[in-house]
């Protein structure tokens, strides 16, 4: 049996990997800067998990595949290579992987992990997904199958190596311009080059540049989506829609971008398997963590989670949260916002001040530099009207706000959501 070991082995994309590898019959070891819960999990599922990085973890792999925050001075990647030992990135690391397989992949700016965790409730498959599908509680399963639901990375251009048999793009927005040289046309040229590496290719040609693209693919238009309603059960939520010439449907979750998801999913399903068996499977979706994610929800308080951290999907997101806390009778909406990365920040300054113009009250945390320099952006002259907090904390169905003397502010009324892809997804469920 081979030995694979994993350097960066808790980010949710790499650990997929090691897990589908482990259910190949691979030996896996992996290690990361610091312990989380998933390094605990993958550790309870029988894998040798070094914390922090150490070259002893270095023992005798066939190979290493390090993550895509991993710097060339490592001390794992230093020793391995010291050691002659095969080093691969994540990208390069993807046709081993998946050799063999018809690949289902899911790419885009915003919305991949959704559709993805759709397309695998409704088609046979393992999953490897960057996100926890809270239909089987992993981003990773894995089936005795050629087929691999795969959600496929643009911020590296490891999508390129993902050998898509069917690709499907949700959009295409700027997103990751470092990489590309913050060149736009290298940056589309490396869409195109997925969506042209598979044999079936669907498309949300709501999107200007997919739209504008002169190959055969199938095209979901915006005027595609009629009849949308939103409704709730159990106060969990439900978005119905008509597609066009294939009927209605219904999906977990809340707005319009759903019904959008959701129909890219279903055309790309619908290569596969009838209408009737993708409308029952749907029923399976049940969304997936971080993404609405409601930690709390009764007739006076409401308490989501949220990942959105570009202003597209905080946008989006809102939109959703407005109806949401309509259909509870809730009226006021206060915002969490948790800046990840800086030069996302500065990127983004006048967008993210106005996806948040219109919230009742928004509490701004500490950005999430994700190892990143600060600049000079002053948060507190830039949103005059926010409250500025240290931390939150969940108590029951309330939430606290800290600043350095202690607790500031309180809520147990309202909708309450927070966004963000740092850390705030642990304080809002007081995990450590």
């Amino acid at each position: 049996m081979q030995k694979v070991h994993f350097i960066g082995i808790g980010g949710i994309g790499i650990s997929a990997i090691a897990r589908f590898l482990k259910e190949k019959d691979f030996i896996i070891s992996g290690s990361d800067i610091k312990e989380s819960k998933t390094t605990k999990n993958l550790r309870n599922s029988g894998m040798k998990i070094t914390v922090p990085h150490c070259e002893s973890a270095i023992e005798d792999p066939d190979f290493v595949v390090y993550s895509a925050a991993i710097k060339s001075d490592n001390v794992e990647l230093v020793e391995a290579r010291k050691k002659g030992i095969e080093c691969l990135s994540r990208k390069e690391a993807l046709p081993f992987i998946l050799e063999g397989k018809r690949v289902f992949a899911v790419a885009g700016a915003h919305g991949k992990s959704t559709t993805s965790a759709m397309l695998a409730a409704l088609l046979e498959g393992s999953v490897i997904i960057g996100a926890i599908s809270k239909q089987f509680g992993s981003n990773m399963k894995y089936e005795s199958s050629q087929n691999v639901i795969f959600e496929a990375d643009e911020s590296d251009s490891s999508f390129l190596n993902s050998n898509p048999y069917l690709a499907v793009v949700t959009n295409a927005e700027p997103e990751h311009m470092e990489h590309y040289d913050f060149d736009l046309d290298k940056f589309h040229a490396a869409y195109k080059g997925f969506l042209e590496r598979a044999k079936i290719r669907v498309i949300n040609a709501g999107d200007e540049f997919l739209a504008s693209l002169k190959m055969d693919c199938i095209k979901l238009y915006p005027e595609d989506i009629t009849d949308l309603k939103m409704v709730l059960r159990n106060y969990e939520p439900y978005t119905s829609f008509n597609l066009k010439g294939l009927g209605k449907f219904e999906a977990w979750g809340m707005g319009e971008h759903i019904a959008i998801d959701a129909s890219l999913a279903i055309l790309g399903a619908n290569c596969e398997i009838g209408l009737e068996s993708i409308r029952e499977n749907l029923k399976n979706f049940k969304g997936i963590k971080k993404r609405f994610d409601i930690l709390v929800a009764n007739e006076n308080f409401a308490l989501i989670d949220d990942y959105g951290h570009h202003p597209t999907e905080i946008c989006a997101t809102l939109k959703s949260a407005k109806e949401y806390a309509k259909l509870l009778g809730l009226e006021k909406i206060t915002a969490i916002f948790q800046p990840h990365r800086y030069t996302r920040l500065k990127a983004n300054l006048e967008g993210f001040k106005k996806c948040f113009e219109d919230v009742d009250e928004l509490v701004i945390l500490p950005v999430f530099s994700a190892g990143e320099a600060s600049n000079n952006i002053v948060l507190k002259d830039e949103f005059k009207k926010a409250i500025f907090a240290e931390k939150v904390e969940r108590k029951d169905n309330s939430i606290e706000f800290f600043d350095s003397f202690g607790v500031k502010h309180r809520l147990d009324s309202g909708l309450v959501i927070g966004f963000g892809a740092g850390d705030i997804t642990y304080q809002l469920r007081s995990e450590s």
